[in-house]
């Protein structure tokens, strides 16, 4: 009996003593803390390098969200934004209620949309084309031309449209001489848009193709020379090995584009407009410069901002949810 209890007891123990997690020194926390801080100082000049973009968007990003709060509050420069009286949703609800609300809402909409759908193709279009001509020295003059309008600034394409459009310009010229009178482009509500988004157009479609060029790039001849000798022509030979290249590219950019839809820029929107076109050229974030800093009504243009960048939010998670079906249940982000 003894000796059965001794055996009994012996298993109990070793039974123990497998349950305990073996202490490893390589599993040590202490040990693994000190790693951690061996590699930061051994590699501190990546983090230096980092630090002044971490800092900024720091500065810049976080911080000022504190301000938001003035969207709820009666906000008054001489009691700040603690001392302030709150008012709720005030200013939302007079925004939803007020008449200018659709017509601005949808002027934005509308515009960011259809320069998203009528825009985002053309550069992948431009990288196909770029793409197929073999003469390098042609195709580096090509890419120059077309990269050339991203860095002209927004008010010198602004005014480089108010001078080719205007009654005694050159496209006017030809219609005139074409018809016998001129028309006012920049006075007429319904060609603003147009207007807005080919110019859009022409000034980022060259840049926005670079990277899908450099996807591109990646591609293996011999795909090609193989797909030739099966007798493929070049529109199959551009469907079936080079957009599904481009298309997880594509997915990705779509993305960042549809979430930043209502995110219209402000600049150009503003400087193209007239007395007479603001029935479709006033958008959001021009009706939110006009009341924050023109009209000091800081807190009601605070709060459409903020109803603007909501709308973002939820259009960011509608598009990604769709890119995701599309891609069988692959998400991207």
């Amino acid at each position: 009996m003894q000796n059965a209890a001794r055996e009994l007891q012996e298993e109990h123990v070793q039974h123990q003593k497998q349950k305990e997690p073996e202490k490893q020194p390589g599993h040590q926390p202490g040990k693994k803390k000190n790693k951690n801080l061996e590699y930061i100082k051994k590699n501190y000049l990546l983090y230096l390098f980092i630090a002044p973009a971490i800092i900024l968007t720091i500065i810049f990003k976080y911080i000022p969200m504190y301000g938001a709060v003035i969207a709820f509050k009666d906000f008054s420069p001489m009691r700040g934004i603690m001392g302030s009286e709150w008012v709720g949703l005030e200013h939302f609800t007079g925004f939803l209620t007020s008449p200018n609300f659709l017509n601005i809402f949808m002027n934005t909409l509308k515009l960011s949309s259809f320069e998203l759908l009528l825009g985002f193709p053309i550069p992948i279009i431009l990288a196909l084309m770029l793409n197929q001509i073999r003469r390098a020295n042609a195709k580096k003059n090509i890419q120059l031309i077309l990269y050339a309008p991203h860095f002209i600034s927004v008010v010198v394409i602004s005014g480089m449209v108010f001078l080719f459009l205007s009654p005694t310009g050159p496209i006017n010229s030809l219609i005139t001489l074409v018809t016998g009178n001129s028309y006012s482009f920049m006075s007429d509500p319904d060609a603003f848009r147009s207007i807005y988004i080919i110019s859009g157009i022409w000034q980022g479609a060259g840049w926005a193709s670079i990277i899908y060029v450099a996807a591109l790039a990646n591609v293996d001849p011999q795909l090609h020379d193989a797909a030739k000798i099966d007798g493929a022509s070049l529109l199959r030979r551009i469907w079936h090995i080079d957009l599904p290249v481009l298309k997880p590219v594509m997915a990705v950019l779509f993305i960042l584009a549809a979430g930043g839809i209502m995110a219209i820029g402000f600049e150009k929107a503003y400087l193209l407009q007239t007395s007479m076109n603001i029935p479709a050229s006033e958008i959001i974030p021009t009706y939110v410069y006009k009341l924050g800093l023109q009209a000091g009504d800081y807190s009601f243009a605070t709060a459409v901002g903020l109803f603007n960048a909501v709308i973002n939010v939820f259009l960011l998670v509608f598009v990604n949810s769709v890119v995701k079906k599309l891609n069988e249940g692959e998400g991207l982000m």
